[in-house]
């Protein structure tokens, strides 16, 4: 994986699960996902703290918010999104703190996770499905996904997403990693209706 800010990508956004959705529930910018006082995923932060270190990726990371922690935490830290404006953002915020966060601009529409390449993956509020198969190689054996994201209960509470391509079905987020070691998994209905999910590659 490239280490560096790449070219800027298409202003149009991709499939993120941010907090609003726009009038047509389509698509949200992956760069409006993290504003800067938005806290990190305690879920996240409790997991954190039970995985070992090494090099972990933050996909979709927004402005950083779990890219900051997961440095802070110490592990060696990339980041992708396809918004230049939030990478730069983010790698910005993390230099401020004397943190260090490798930033790739990617459409992952687009462009090919590398394979067995980190000990953690992280991944909330984003939903592209036909990356699932990606995020189930781009770990590495032994290595952990912590994923959070928004279920079709989200619907019912009036805000967020409301497009099904940015929603997960019931236990969906389970069966998508069929194969692995599930350490932790539910799905709850409020304040947000999310699932969650902590996941080890045999």
């Amino acid at each position: 994986m490239a280490g560096d800010i790449g070219p800027a990508q298409s202003e149009n956004g991709g499939p993120d699960e941010a907090g609003k959705a726009n009038s047509n529930g389509g698509e949200q910018r992956l760069s409006q996902k993290a504003i800067i006082d938005d806290p990190p995923s305690p879920f996240v932060v409790e997991w954190l703290s039970r995985t070992g270190g090494g090099k972990a990726l933050d996909i979709a990371m927004g402005r950083g918010r779990h890219a900051i922690v997961l440095a802070r935490s110490g592990f060696r830290t990339f980041g992708v999104d396809r918004q230049f404006d939030a990478v730069k953002h983010a790698i910005a915020r993390a230099d401020a703190q004397g943190l260090a966060v490798r930033g790739w601009c990617a459409d992952l529409e687009q462009i090919a996770l590398p394979r067995d390449a980190f000990d953690l993956v992280v991944v909330t509020r984003y939903l592209q499905r036909d990356l699932f198969p990606a995020i189930r190689h781009v770990v590495k054996r032994g290595g952990v996904v912590l994923y959070e994201t928004f279920t079709v209960q989200q619907r019912r509470l009036g805000f967020g997403p409301t497009s099904p391509d940015h929603l997960l079905e019931p236990n969906e987020l389970a069966q998508r990693f069929d194969g692995f070691d599930v350490l932790f998994s539910e799905e709850v209905a409020s304040p947000e209706a999310v699932a969650r999910l902590v996941a080890r590659r045999r």
